[in-house]
């Protein structure tokens, strides 16, 4: 396995713009349990932030909901005045009452509160790439686009993105506003996404999988992931990771971690080149 360094991944251009290495981080867990609260060691937080860009990674992912809060203030206390060329994504959408509580809330309302928030605790004028963490079923779906639009034309949002949409949904959304990212859940074995991928792929959108290790259900002994991953001098996660950069060059990987050692091991993933016979056999768990 190579040194971690995230260029060795290749590069995306979000929204044609902005150009970011293909392997980046997702901030989710630099949070507590259930994705609420303070982390439990926050000094390794901090160093997990730190480091990210030593490795190359020019790109992170994190949510208003991570915390939450949490995890947009630790960014900012950790890399602010932020390096040039640092691309920085969040998302909202969600209420978080509680560990492990997800409440979809979409009005237009609680998203302009949602950016608004956003903005101050990153400390940044614009939010490069904004994404609606999810469509509210409860909430016309005109509204939610048309407050997408209305970020991205103020100047609020830079490029705006959806999480956990089906084509039909991006289409839809393209009519008002257009669509730069789609962070949809996506891995070797979770492959409901395939056609999204491919639609994203053609139409030059970027595609940010995320659990692509199943919730870790992938990485056990004995399992084909992990036959694989021995053959390579790999472990698991390296191979999902390796996987999906290799699936298409629109993706853009986050996997995520509060400890160091695991940011570097993930991040050594963008040298990993699995071989044909590799990849066939990881497609037929799908």
């Amino acid at each position: 396995m190579s040194t971690p360094d995230a260029t060795l991944a290749g590069t995306f251009a979000i929204g044609g713009d902005l150009v970011v290495n293909r392997l980046g981080f997702g901030a989710m867990r630099i949070t507590g349990p259930g994705i609420f609260g303070p982390p439990a060691d926050r000094d390794e937080a901090i160093r997990v932030l730190k480091r990210v860009p030593e490795l190359g990674i020019n790109f992170i992912d994190t949510a208003d909901s991570y915390g939450p809060h949490v995890s947009e203030e630790l960014i900012r206390e950790a890399l602010h005045p932020y390096a040039k060329g640092l691309v920085i994504a969040t998302k909202a959408g969600f209420q978080r009452p509680g560990p492990d509580d997800w409440r979809i809330d979409c009005r237009p309302e609680q998203l302009r509160r949602g950016i608004e928030g956003s903005l101050k605790r990153l400390g940044v004028e614009q939010i490069d790439l904004w994404q609606l963490h999810r469509i509210d079923s409860k909430v016309d779906r005109r509204l939610q686009f048309e407050t997408i639009k209305s970020f991205r034309d103020e100047g609020l949002a830079r490029h705006v993105g959806l999480s956990e949409v089906s084509i039909a949904d991006i289409e839809e959304a393209r009519r008002y506003v257009p669509i730069a990212t789609v962070q949809n859940r996506y891995g070797p074995t979770d492959r409901h996404s395939d056609d999204v991928l491919d639609y994203c792929t053609q139409h030059g959108i970027g595609f940010i999988p995320w659990a692509p290790l199943g919730s870790g259900r992938l990485a056990r002994q004995d399992s084909v992931l992990d036959a694989v991953a021995r053959r390579n001098n790999a472990t698991p996660s390296q191979v999902a990771i390796a996987w999906a950069l290799q699936r298409s060059p629109v993706v853009l990987m986050i996997p995520g971690t509060s400890k160091v050692a695991h940011l570097e091991e993930n991040t050594a993933a963008a040298g990993l080149k699995l071989s044909a016979a590799d990849i066939a056999e990881l497609d037929r768990l799908g």
